[in-house]
């Protein structure tokens, strides 16, 4: 970015508080900031296009461009094994969730029963859900468990909360850590598409495989997150 277009990204920024622009409301057009900050529509443009890549302005083409509300960072150690929801909620935001299915499979598949240590032939429960922070959806991950684990959490064919809480007072299974692989979905990733509504976002893969105390391999999730939400770090020495 230019030097002009950052000065121009600031006096847009002013702009949208000065005049008390919320979520949703829409800016005046092009020719209208071009002509009142006296800079040409290409420089103009190349400041909006960073403030849509930083989540403050949304483009629709043939509609206009929108302030819009960009959600918290949400940092998270990856020598630390927290939950979706907890990293959601540790950052003050409202956590929810959409269920998308519950499924009982006779069969595992044959790269997750590698992964689990399990027979092809062991049933399995596969639980589907999107997450969302203050209503945006910022995670999608798909859980699969042996069935004469997880049973127990869903008897009723249904499932909303915590899983690690879950499993653990329901089933008597507590989660105690988890070898995890970040990773690029492929562009062609339906699940990963969930994710992108917002032109800002990006999306990272943590394939993980959750053991318990004793060790055995319980959970196996793939969650996928927006890389523009969620922020991960990890302490390094020498």
């Amino acid at each position: 970015m230019s030097t002009k277009q950052e000065s121009i990204k600031l006096l847009i920024e002013e702009y949208i508080e000065a005049n008390r622009i919320g979520p949703g409301d829409r800016l005046p057009s092009e020719a209208a900031l071009s002509q009142s900050f006296r800079v040409s529509r290409t420089t103009l443009r190349g400041a909006i296009r960073q403030l849509e890549l930083e989540g403050k302005l949304l483009v629709k083409h043939g509609s206009g461009t929108f302030a819009t509300r960009p959600l918290p960072s949400i940092p998270s150690s990856l020598d630390r094994l927290y939950s979706i929801g907890d990293m959601i909620r540790s950052a003050g935001l409202r956590e929810d969730e959409q269920l998308k299915s519950i499924q009982r499979v006779s069969a595992c598949p044959p790269d997750i029963a590698s992964q689990m240590e399990l027979s092809e032939h062991e049933p399995m429960i596969v639980l589907e859900r999107t997450r969302t922070a203050d209503g945006e959806a910022v995670a999608h991950s798909i859980n699969w468990m042996p069935e004469k684990l997880a049973s127990p959490i869903l008897e009723d064919g249904s499932f909303s909360g915590s899983l690690f809480q879950s499993l653990e007072l329901q089933a008597g299974v507590r989660i105690v850590g988890a070898y995890s692989e970040l990773t690029v979905p492929n562009d062609h990733d339906a699940h990963a598409a969930r994710l992108l509504q917002q032109p800002q976002a990006t999306v990272l893969l943590l394939k993980q495989l959750h053991y318990d105390e004793l060790n055995r391999q319980v959970l196996y999730s793939l969650d996928y997150v927006r890389n523009d939400i969620f922020r991960f770090w990890v302490r390094r020495t020498r």
